[in-house]
């Protein structure tokens, strides 16, 4: 038990993704039986429920559970049988922050850099104009990259997961196709660009030239952010977490990109653009 402790306490300094299964509620000789989940490239798995089946069921779902961030308890047969509920198995995730990557210093970086920084996530502002990609305009950001869209992706495209989120808010096609298409490879679980419908159909018919398919484009949030009449940046980075937090959750939201009409109100304009 102690090297199983001991490899949580390290992976959690590490800040590595790690996940600990433990029986709570069952037979006595169970409860307290504890299993570690390191989702590497070859999941490792240290410790024991007290059945080999239990084993493989409780760290397929404990790595999913962790593939979002979330803590929760599960019922299971004593051999891992689904539908029962003669085993309950505490699965706590220690997550990483989720990262959000914000293609194109422009405006509204700032204002969503702030709100995102104050939901928890990692954020990397990336532009490939040095002018720019400053950190005197992104003080809030982790961290500000001087690169192409598709270049940083290649750096850290393998390491985005469900949690984390892609934000292409430039309106340049050297630039979003790129991101966009850079994004639709990794296994990210948010992506949103910005623009208006016009800009968007025109998006569209880039990224198809480019090799989308309709899957990929489904992916895609566009226009970005809930439909919320947002006007000022601060109020489009309020639409577009509010749309993050509604598609991780699974929860219904006006989203921008499902309605029809106008995103610009009174003369300003919306999330959108």
């Amino acid at each position: 038990m102690t090297i199983l402790y001991d490899a949580l306490s390290a992976a959690i300094r590490a800040e590595e993704p790690v996940a600990l299964a433990e029986v709570v509620e069952g037979p006595e000789h169970l409860l307290g039986a504890k299993l570690l989940v390191r989702p590497d490239a070859h999941p490792e798995v240290m410790g024991s429920l007290g059945d080999p089946g239990l084993d493989r069921v409780v760290s397929r779902d404990t790595a999913g559970e962790l593939a979002v961030g979330l803590s929760v308890t599960r019922h299971y047969g004593l051999h891992g049988e689904a539908r029962a509920r003669e085993v309950g198995v505490f699965i706590e995730s220690f997550a990483p922050p989720p990262a959000m990557i914000i293609f194109g210093a422009v405006d509204f970086t700032a204002a969503l850099a702030k709100v995102a920084k104050v939901l928890g996530y990692r954020v990397t502002v990336c532009d490939a104009r040095p002018v720019f990609a400053t950190r005197a305009r992104f003080p809030m950001a982790d961290d500000v990259v001087v690169s192409w869209p598709d270049k940083h992706l290649a750096m850290v495209g393998p390491s985005l997961g469900p949690r984390d989120a892609v934000c292409v808010l430039t309106h340049d096609p050297k630039f979003d196709v790129p991101a966009v298409v850079g994004a639709l490879g990794t296994r990210v679980g948010y992506l949103g660009a910005m623009g208006s419908r016009r800009t968007h159909a025109e998006r569209v018919a880039r990224l198809r030239e480019a090799g989308v398919d309709d899957a990929g484009l489904s992916r895609l949030m566009a226009p970005i952010g809930l439909d919320l009449g947002a006007r000022t940046p601060e109020e489009t980075a309020v639409a577009i977490c509010g749309e993050i937090i509604a598609l991780r959750s699974g929860r219904a939201a006006p989203s921008l990109r499902d309605r029809d009409g106008p995103i610009h109100l009174d003369g300003h304009v919306a999330v959108g653009r």
